[in-house]
């Protein structure tokens, strides 16, 4: 094992901690932050419709984020640890699948949904106004999909097994030639939300480019090799057990996605939807800066919890979750002090801004306690406590969220539909509660 990975199990958390997270939260905020990007020049160039056709192709994006982060996240955790059983070998030959499965499974379900994609959105919510934009920039983001998933299921690997700084350098190429390619497209060339979807494609092509070529070189830690280019059935098995928990995470917030669509087609039509996307588009970015911090915990814990170092593993995650609650914490005053400065960022119509405010002040009401429940749900996984983690990320989509959007739209109309979130997000944050003091408890005995 090179210097990279012994300071893992000897450089004090204090100092470890940052010099991970910060490369992987500028990662996951700039990922995040495209995507607003994204919406901001749709608002502009192309209109109102074309947001809420984009609203609409959330529930599928989501499904291929979940099908890419069950072979990402399982394989990125699953070769940390092994790293830190100083199990090299066993590590490429993580690395060697996930290639394989990242490869199959997004070509699978780029056909499968092509095949079908009107049906589908139309069972979405959509209508003659909003199919047309959501069909049109589907299209072009599903045949790329083999190039999304690679990108995001390998630079998770990259991030994992030491490099912190090159992960971050992917996404950032990616980015960059977004905030190129999308106003080129759609305010030079007029391509509409086409235009939009060609500069995602391209730009995530330059990204996955860097991060193929990490992988190439025989410099790298874990690298491609002919002799790991074999399916395991066992290998593959652990990397889906690993990585269920946060699969399962965007296949609830598919169906999550898919019901408040009805709910809001049903109390708020078309503007509401739009207003939905964005309001996930700044969630996703608030907490994507918190899955960042927890993905640069990834590594230190997976390597201590492996190498038995359990009090360093334990002061990684205290300090991780003490920091997601500070920057949930100021995000909300951000969010409750510019509502109206926000929305106008996307539109200037200011009945969908004076919606968008109020929308987004309802639905951030619990954001300062969110930190606490992602990080905790996130550590969970990473010591291999999938059944654990499994269940946290059921107990707010599922088992809360899920209930509250079918339930609240019938008693409080559509700001029955923004409460829902707040509500979820208190009674999930409880019950995390609940089961880490359980968890110590039984440790201890």
């Amino acid at each position: 094992m090179d210097s990279r990975t012994r300071e893992l199990g000897e450089k004090p958390i204090r100092k470890l901690l940052p010099a991970y997270a910060i490369p992987a939260i500028v990662s996951t905020t700039a990922t995040s932050l495209y995507n607003v990007i994204d919406r901001i020049f749709i608002g502009q160039g192309v209109g109102a419709s074309a947001l809420a056709g984009l609203g609409l192709t959330l529930p599928i994006m989501n499904l291929s984020t979940a099908f890419g982060i069950l072979v990402g996240a399982g394989a990125a955790a699953l070769a940390s640890i092994r790293i830190g059983e100083k199990r090299k070998e066993d590590a490429t030959k993580i690395l060697c699948n996930a290639l394989i499965l990242s490869i199959a499974i997004s070509i699978i379900f780029t056909c499968v949904t092509l095949s079908a994609l009107d049906p589908i959105l139309r069972l979405f919510g959509a209508d003659a106004e909003t199919l047309p934009y959501a069909r049109s920039f589907l299209q072009i983001i599903l045949g790329g999909n083999v190039i999304t998933q690679l990108l995001f299921g390998l630079n998770s690997i990259m991030r994992a097994t030491g490099y912190p700084v090159k992960s971050m350098l992917s996404i950032l190429i990616t980015v960059g030639c977004n905030l190129i390619l999308a106003p080129l497209f759609i305010f030079v060339f007029h391509w509409g939300i086409r235009g939009a979807a060609w500069a995602t494609i391209l730009s995530q092509l330059a990204g996955m480019s860097w991060v193929v070529a990490h992988f190439i070189s025989t410099r790298s830690l874990i690298h491609f090799e002919k002799a790991g280019m074999q399916v395991e059935w066992k290998l593959v098995g652990n990397i889906f057990a690993i990585g269920l928990s946060p699969f399962i995470i965007h296949i609830c917030t598919c169906l999550v996605t898919l019901v408040m669509n009805w709910k809001l087609k049903e109390y708020g039509g078309n503007t509401a939807i739009a207003t939905y996307g964005i309001i996930v588009s700044i969630q996703s970015l608030i907490i994507t800066i918190i899955l960042g911090l927890s993905h640069g915990m990834q590594p230190i814990v997976g390597y201590n919890f492996g190498a038995r170092q359990l009090q360093r593993t334990n002061r990684a995650y205290v300090l991780t979750i003490v920091i997601a609650t500070t920057i949930c914490t100021v995000c909300f005053a951000i969010v409750m002090s510019f509502p109206h400065t926000i929305a106008k960022f996307f539109t200037q119509d200011e009945a969908v801004v004076a919606l968008i405010a109020k929308a987004i002040r309802l639905c951030c009401a619990a954001l300062p306690i969110i930190g606490f429940q992602v990080v905790t749900s996130h550590f969970f996984q990473y010591i291999n406590r999938a059944k654990v983690s499994v269940f946290l990320s059921l107990s707010r989509q599922i088992i809360f969220l899920l209930p509250f959007i079918a339930i609240l739209p019938s008693f409080y109309g559509l700001d029955g539909a923004w409460y829902a979130i707040p509500a979820a997000d208190v009674c999930a944050t409880c019950v995390t509660a609940g089961i880490l003091v359980y968890e110590i408890r039984a440790v201890r005995e």
